[in-house]
């Protein structure tokens, strides 16, 4: 198995986790679990690979990536009820997801050999795409929409990352490791510490 193989299988199962907590908010059936679940772990990917023009896209070409969304989704249906918090579960889980997804969105653009623009947005988008898809499905604010929040900057912060490191003569494999570590380090620091940007503010137009 290889890197961007095992980053694809570990982000699928993070974010089908999320998506099955969503569906446990909603009080959703089985097969809502199931759908949920897999609309968040395969979205962002999917729009990746078509984005690039992949010869298939990845669930696609293998669909174990969809059985381990619908394992993922069983393991919510009969577990969420345990936990003390799903919302606070979720939105580190999520962290947790967006922290594997960027860098195989990046190391997928890297080993085509796409300009860092390029390299940069895929990464954004294979984070952010599958949980915008769970969070509009189930009636949620986005993620990615939420008042300053760090989210789609720590998903850019980690492309940059990565970026420098190749920039710098580093392996692929660093560079996906600091892309990873950063991203997850700037999601981790908006939900524990609080950590925003600046929003616009509406001022009245001058007399």
């Amino acid at each position: 198995m290889t890197l961007l193989t095992l980053l694809d299988y570990l982000a699928v199962f993070i974010f089908a986790l999320t998506g099955a907590l969503a569906a446990s908010r909603a009080q959703l059936d089985l097969v809502g679990f199931l759908f949920i679940a897999s609309l968040t772990a395969v979205g962002g990917g999917t729009v990746r690979d078509l984005l690039l023009n992949r010869d298939m896209v990845f669930w696609i070409a293998d669909p174990v990536f969809i059985g381990t969304a619908c394992a993922a989704a069983l393991l919510v249906f009969f577990t969420a009820h345990l936990l003390e918090s799903r919302r606070r579960t979720l939105d580190w889980l999520d962290a947790g997801a967006l922290s594997v997804a960027v860098p195989a969105g990046v190391g997928v653009a890297l080993s085509l050999d796409h300009t860092p623009a390029v390299v940069v947005m895929m990464g954004m988008a294979t984070g952010a795409f599958g949980g915008l898809m769970r969070d509009v499905v189930c009636n949620e604010v986005p993620m990615v929409l939420r008042q300053g929040e760090l989210y789609l900057s720590a998903a850019f912060a980690g492309a940059l990352a990565a970026l420098g490191v190749v920039a710098l003569g580093g392996a692929t494999v660093w560079a996906l490791m600091a892309c990873a570590g950063v991203t997850f380090l700037l999601r981790a620091g908006s939900l524990r510490f609080g950590w925003r940007l600046p929003v616009y503010r509406s001022r009245p137009p001058r007399g």
